[in-house]
């Protein structure tokens, strides 16, 4: 798949999702084998506004690239603004999301609610790609709803204006990320535009990877909530693909230090406080399918510094046999 200067076969993609895809579990992906990485999404009117916590969502570093940020809004003024700002940061990719379903900003005319006003649609990303060199991509839906699946009425109109690359969750805005995903789409938007299309939703495992590319001949795969649930999916999948079987895996002293590597991230570009807080949001990814895990996780949970969380974890490495030492000074502070 071919993006500006990006050239990757059957890229896997992080997902841009609203208080996940931070640097610190972007890194973590990165590490896993992620190849394609995107900011969580930032809105283009809090960029006009020029407030400071919005921007600062665009920062990333070089060991991310490929890189992209996502940008949302329903102005084609406040857009602009954005698109000059990104484009200062130099990032490989920006992508404009016309496929957020959640009310306030779908029913405020950005995200999925530009699906029922194409015009603006074509407006804003107009916006974009007039304001920048940079490849601009947009990740869209099948349509509002049912009765209105217009994806490939989208997608045509989307490569005329000079889109470099489509993707799609395979779900309308009415079934917003619970319900079923249609793939048969994709093969018709295939079929009518030369662009690359990735393929979006429902994501969770490197089968259900393996079954997209299959079914939908996609030129890439973005992986969410998947990602979450399993960071190493990245990893697995890259060996699935590969040689049809995965042979890693994952033991808990993996995890630990994973989730000690995580930490330190979150601490460095966070801060204690609010690092700590905003990684409980992992632990059940990292230490899903281990027994007997709940009491950790609910400790964890309660954990409020440095200390108690590698304290918790160490512990718990006793009821696991064959586990050796964690040696905390092989982490380092960045991936």
């Amino acid at each position: 798949m071919k993006i500006g200067k990006i050239n990757i076969d059957k890229p896997l993609l992080l997902a841009p999702m609203e208080d996940v895809t931070d640097i610190s579990f972007r890194l973590i992906c990165k590490e896993l084998g992620a190849d394609i990485m995107y900011t969580e999404f930032v809105n283009a009117e809090g960029i006009a506004r020029n407030s400071e916590k919005t921007i600062r969502k665009m920062h990333f570093i070089e060991e991310e690239r490929a890189f992209g940020i996502q940008l949302y809004g329903g102005g084609e003024i406040s857009m602009e603004v954005a698109t000059n700002i990104a484009n200062s940061l130099e990032p490989d990719i920006i992508d404009i999301n016309c496929g957020c379903w959640v009310k306030n900003v779908a029913l405020n005319g950005a995200g999925a609610g530009l699906l029922r006003d194409l015009p603006q649609m074509k407006k804003i990303v107009l916006s974009a790609i007039s304001n920048t060199k940079i490849p601009v991509t947009v990740k869209t839906r099948l349509g509002w709803d049912s009765n209105n699946i217009n994806i490939i009425e989208v997608a045509k109109m989307l490569e005329d204006v000079g889109i470099e690359a489509l993707t799609i969750h395979c779900r309308t805005r009415a079934h917003g990320n619970f319900g079923e995903v249609d793939y048969s789409w994709i093969e018709k938007v295939k079929q009518s535009v030369k662009i690359p299309i990735i393929v979006n939703g429902n994501i969770y495992s490197p089968n259900d990877v393996k079954a997209v590319f299959d079914k939908t001949g996609c030129d890439g795969v973005m992986i969410a909530r998947g990602a979450i649930d399993n960071p190493w999916i990245f990893k697995q999948t890259k060996e699935y693909l590969k040689n049809g079987t995965i042979n890693s895996k994952i033991n808990f002293l993996e995890r630990v230090n994973l989730v000690l590597k995580h930490l330190q991230l979150s601490l460095k570009y966070k801060g204690e406080k609010r690092g700590i807080i905003e990684l409980r949001k992992h632990y059940s990814g990292y230490f899903k399918g281990i027994p007997n895990i709940s009491k950790l996780r609910n400790e964890l949970m309660l954990c409020t510094e440095q200390s108690q969380i590698e304290d918790k974890l160490f512990q718990f490495l006793k009821y696991f046999k064959n586990s050796e030492e964690i040696n905390l000074a092989t982490l380092t502070e960045a991936v």
